[in-house]
């Protein structure tokens, strides 16, 4: 009793979805079944659109077999052999239904509704998949120059991952701007009263205006340059570091695979900063807390094994320029022939130890 009602609620469901979908003259429970021309009328109807709206392009290619309601004494096998194809390009989940036997899977009470609410779910997919405009993924949508190019696409991906966090739609080819803007400027005041007390505040907490602009921008240029050059000596550092490797005997037979190491981590590695005023703008006063290097906070990512080395006795290289003998100016006699420094020059040497 408690089957049948389900059922029931399950045909019920299945018919508002087919009249949702302008499909109308639903079969009814009782004349579900392959045996019903209704019912393949209605599953070859659904085919048939989802082959429009391109669901079963790719299988249309391959020469897979649209669903057909010819007449004739097989008309039931060639329409379950068709049926089963198509669920298969689908990827269908009802395994039952995929399989080689879908007659016998039709029979079982309650299959029959089970294939049509797939097609119906199926269909109002690609009904939406098709009213979403095709994004241009082309060259021919950034701008000509490389460089350009790179910032376009990474402005874009920076764009789609805020949407993302929102929880808002991708933007339709065509909006401005602003209107854009101003819906995620709602949307995040929408979201700001949710969050705690003195969460999420600015480091920058006053307005600017035009002078102030530049002198941010002048600000961060400077610091732009001046890390670019600090990241360029650490590089060289690190180059001259690696390239010692190759020194050693061992190197020579390991020197490819050394280089297939280190070489895709160097070339990510470039002194040109990523760092912008947007990054200035979107900081947080959280961020100018200053915690030493040496706190336990700061050391659970820091620390290693290599710090409880201990170095023992290094030979003395000597190098102190105070124990060095100062040079002392030594007199030298004119010389007949006029060969040499002139007499009475000074110069600077060495002083001659007397035998």
């Amino acid at each position: 009793m408690e089957g049948e009602e389900a059922r029931a609620r399950e045909g019920a469901a299945v018919a508002r979805d087919l009249l949702a979908l302008g499909y109308e003259g639903f079969p009814g429970t009782a004349a579900l079944g392959p045996l019903c021309p209704d019912f393949r009328a209605l599953c070859a109807r659904l085919m048939a659109e989802l082959e429009t709206l391109g669901a079963l392009k790719r299988e249309r290619e391959e020469g897979m077999e649209v669903l057909s309601l010819s007449d004739g004494p097989s008309t039931e096998e060639e329409f379950l052999r068709q049926l089963a194809g198509l669920l298969r390009a689908l990827h269908c989940p009802d395994r039952a239904l995929c399989g080689g036997d879908c007659a016998t899977a039709l029979r079982e009470p309650g299959a029959c509704l089970r294939l049509l609410r797939f097609l119906c779910t199926e269909l109002q997919a690609a009904r939406l998949l098709r009213l979403r405009p095709p994004l241009d993924t082309s060259l021919a949508a950034l701008p000509p120059d490389g460089k350009e190019a790179e910032e376009g696409a990474g402005m874009v991906q920076e764009l789609i991952l805020t949407l993302q966090a929102l929880g808002l739609p991708r933007p339709t080819p065509g909006t401005p701007a602003s209107r854009l803007l101003w819906e995620l400027h709602a949307k995040i005041s929408e979201l700001l009263p949710s969050l705690p007390p003195g969460s999420l505040q600015p480091l920058l907490s006053y307005s600017l205006d035009a002078p102030r602009w530049e002198a941010l921008e002048s600000l961060c240029q400077s610091l732009r340059d001046q890390y670019c050059c600090r990241r360029c000596l650490l590089l060289k550092r690190l180059d001259l570091t690696t390239s010692a490797f190759h020194w050693s005997d061992r190197a020579e037979a390991q020197g490819e695979a050394m280089k297939a190491v280190l070489i895709p981590v160097r070339e990510a590695l470039t002194p040109e900063s990523d760092i912008s005023i947007a990054h200035i703008l979107a900081a947080r006063a959280d961020l100018s807390r200053l915690v030493p290097a040496t706190s336990k906070a700061a050391r659970q990512g820091t620390c290693c094994a290599i710090n409880k080395v201990l170095m023992g006795n290094v030979p003395d290289r000597g190098g102190r320029p105070n124990e060095l003998e100062a040079p002392m100016p030594t007199w030298q006699r004119r010389r007949e022939d006029g060969g040499g420094r002139k007499a009475g020059r000074q110069y600077w040497g060495r002083k001659k130890k007397k035998k």
